[in-house]
């Protein structure tokens, strides 16, 4: 079953000139804000099959790939699951009254943002609400699922499906995980933030663009371009997970993950097309993906525009000390 039936058609009879820009990408187009624009020429974008339809359309039919029942629910309005949600404080509000008004306890509010029952919060401050009572918890190397679930006193078989994991190996590190029904051990961090130091040239800028929302869950920044615009390897690596199928996937839609030598992950999403797959190694300002998130295309998630989600799990986001607004570029 191809992923979209319908397809992108021009009919020559008309005045209006047929484009397949979302398809193709000329090396005429590069300027002298690219980077690595060898890369950006080199690997363009998924082409489709042209075929004339009744003498005078030209169809462009997409590559067809196979999708999962649970995708096809995902796509047109089926998954019941609940993204998690970066609340900003307003005033009057509690932490109980947070809780109340999402329906979860207390303790589940207090755990995924390592609070205690004696904190307090301020108007502005942003918290991670999770969809359903439990435990946040960030995979670290040797982890699997049967671990976890004993950790918190869960049912695997809960991590697995509330994930959309295929087994119980099915795990990387820096995954971010949600631990439906869990319970936080005594004494036990209820996230695992260590953030390591890193020097400031360690990772170079994922894409160029305009930062639109600063940080947010789980350690995020939002940088915005048009849709199609290059996004690069932040830092050299192993693609973890490389996600490509039109599906919800928890908000982020397609999207990639890195794993990098001083063992910290980087997090790519609302993309468009990915050029690399699982198990790739790839060098700093590789270009890996290109930018999606434009509401009804493939992959976009839950965006609202075109924009990449860039994440970092176990270090510093180099973009946090930019405010919303600066624009980034090479």
């Amino acid at each position: 079953m191809a992923c979209d039936s319908s397809a992108n058609m021009g009919n020559f009879t008309s005045s209006h000139t047929v484009f397949f820009n979302s398809f193709f990408n000329k090396p005429g187009s590069l300027n002298a804000n690219t980077l690595f624009s060898s890369q950006a020429s080199a690997i363009p974008l998924e082409t489709p099959d042209l075929k004339i339809m009744q003498d005078n359309t030209l169809c462009g039919v997409s590559t067809p790939c196979i999708v999962s029942g649970k995708v096809l629910g995902d796509a047109f309005g089926g998954n019941s699951q609940k993204d998690v949600v970066n609340y900003v404080v307003q005033a009057g509000d509690t932490l109980q009254s947070i809780a109340n008004s999402y329906n979860i306890s207390i303790n589940t509010l207090l755990w995924a943002n390592n609070l205690t029952s004696s904190s307090a919060v301020k108007v502005g401050q942003s918290l991670t609400v999770l969809p359903v009572d439990g435990v946040l918890y960030v995979t670290k190397k040797g982890d699997d699922v049967l671990g976890i679930a004993q950790k918190y006193k869960a049912n695997p078989d809960d991590i697995i499906s509330y994930n959309g994991l295929s087994g119980p190996l099915d795990i990387y590190i820096g995954d971010i995980l949600i631990v439906p029904g869990g319970v936080m051990p005594k004494n036990s961090s209820p996230i695992i933030n260590n953030q390591i130091p890193l020097a400031s040239s360690y990772f170079i800028f994922p894409v160029q663009g305009t930062i639109t929302q600063g940080l947010h869950y789980y350690n995020a920044i939002d940088i915005a371009n048009k849709c199609g615009t290059p996004i690069y390897a932040a830092a050299a690596g192993v693609v973890e997970r490389a996600v490509s199928n039109g599906g919800w996937n928890g908000g982020m839609g397609n999207h990639i993950t890195i794993l990098h030598d001083n063992g910290t992950v980087t997090y790519y999403g609302h993309l468009m097309t990915l050029l690399v797959k699982s198990g790739d190694k790839v060098y700093t300002g590789q270009n890996i993906a290109f930018m999606g998130g434009a509401p009804g295309m493939p992959g976009a998630g839950d965006s609202s525009g075109c924009h990449v989600h860039f994440e970092v799990i176990g270090a510093t986001n180099p973009l946090a000390r930019y405010p919303v607004g600066t624009k980034i570029h090479y």
